[in-house]
């Protein structure tokens, strides 16, 4: 809401806050996943909904496009995330089987 005026005066400024909302995303959640990890529950797709639907509704004080943009932003964080943690789960399989 502080830079409201500012991020919706152009277009590459729209794009740049839909970014931005994607990166609250992101930091929530790696919050949500780690805060249930910690108490010993398994996280699914819960904290993803979860955590999309807080940066789409902060993204919706900005702009219309900041939701869009948004949305495909996250889905892009989503996917590299869910290949980086493939990557790391088959090397630590992999050590695992070694010893």
């Amino acid at each position: 809401m502080m830079y409201r005026g500012k991020l919706a005066s152009s277009e590459l400024f729209t794009i740049l806050g839909g970014f931005i909302s994607s990166l609250l995303f992101l930091v929530l959640l790696t919050f949500i996943g780690n805060f249930q990890e910690a108490n010993g529950i398994r996280t699914g797709w819960g904290a993803v909904i979860l955590a999309e639907t807080v940066a789409l509704i902060a993204a919706s004080t900005v702009h219309r496009v900041c939701i869009t943009t948004c949305f495909l932003f996250s889905a892009g964080i989503l996917y590299e995330i869910n290949k980086i943690s493939g990557v790391v789960v088959s090397k630590v399989e992999t050590k695992t089987k070694r010893h």
